[in-house]
């Protein structure tokens, strides 16, 4: 039976990217810089307005899965995509970028999840997602014989807004841990939280080793203003709390020991996928036995190279990269 260095469940997205201006964004009605979640016939008008489309397969976890295996490990994706053009292009991708994709596609009312992202000049992403059948991901999607067969389970919030998602949660994570491996989280955006806090939290204490989040996200878990606060009360429920800062580093909370990783400031091509490839450095750290500080240093490199050109999974070599970085 095959085992996975790291294993993800999340939403299966197909990224449809282009370029626009400020105007452009006012004319459509979109608001910059946020992921605002819509209908399936809004998608279809902000699609139809899209001027030299690039898609790619995406899904905040899916992309971190990616870059997880651009360094070379074993990987997984867990998702559901509709047996639809969009669904076939989502699985065969996943499947030729070396990710075992391990659910085909399935028939359904709902669409393959899509998310229209419009990058300014600036380098700000502004997102408009229609999730379709990403949402019915259940317990039945979810195969024993992978998540038993994990070193690492990567969760992402974002489908953690429906109930069947919460439990299918919870089955993978503690298959996971049952043998031996290790369950976290991207908590993927405060509004996430917000509609579940207690569930999150829940979930953090009882079911999972690590936490993955930004500033504000880590805020959320505990409603408060004061990331210091935030960091000590979520180390309080779970192992290990990774805070990204942007240009500020990297907090990392290993129990009660703190760590503060530096990182090299730079101007944002397109800041998409920055989060999603700073996980996908960290948890390759883990899953080769690296000590907290080098995840956080391998996470950063990751970042910053994937900010540095438009799309949200790895373009360099990223194994040479960490060589050159002194990091292999």
């Amino acid at each position: 039976m095959k085992t996975y260095d790291v294993v993800g469940i999340g939403n299966a997205v197909v990224d449809v990217i282009s370029q626009a201006d400020d105007s452009f964004l006012d004319l459509m009605g979109i608001e910059k810089g946020i992921m605002q979640l819509i209908e399936q016939e809004r998608g279809e008008v902000l699609y139809a307005s899209m001027k030299e489309r690039v898609q790619t397969p995406g899904g905040s976890v899916a992309n971190t899965i990616a870059g997880a295996g651009a360094l070379g490990l074993d990987t997984a994706f867990i998702g559901r995509v509709r047996d639809d053009a969009l669904g076939h292009f989502y699985a065969d991708a996943m499947n030729e970028g070396g990710i075992d994709f391990v659910n085909p596609p399935v028939a359904g009312e709902l669409a393959t999840s899509r998310s229209m992202i419009f990058v300014s000049p600036d380098g700000e992403r502004s997102m408009n997602t229609y999730l379709g059948i990403s949402t019915t991901l259940s317990s039945a999607d979810v195969p024993q014989e992978v998540t038993g067969n994990a070193k690492l389970m990567f969760l992402e919030g974002y489908l953690f807004d429906h109930d069947a998602g919460k439990s299918a949660f919870r089955e993978a994570a503690r298959a996971t841990r049952a043998a031996g491996g290790k369950a976290g989280i991207a908590i993927s955006d405060p509004f996430c939280v917000d509609r579940h806090r207690a569930d999150f939290l829940s979930l953090i204490q009882h079911d999972l080793d690590f936490v993955i989040g930004n500033e504000a996200e880590i805020q959320s878990l505990f409603e408060t203003d004061h990331l210091d606060d935030a960091l000590m009360l979520t180390s309080g429920i779970c192992p290990l709390v990774v805070c990204t800062r942007s240009g500020d580093g990297v907090t990392v909370m290993d129990g009660t020991l703190r760590i503060d990783v530096p990182v090299e400031k730079v101007v944002p091509v397109d800041a998409t996928g920055a989060g999603d490839q700073f996980a996908a450095g960290f948890l390759f750290g883990m899953a080769t036995g690296r000590d907290y500080e080098t995840c956080a240093r391998i996470g950063n490199i990751c970042a910053r190279e994937v900010i540095s050109h438009i799309g949200p999974r790895p373009e360099a070599n990223m194994v040479e990269l960490l060589k050159e970085n002194g990091l292999l």
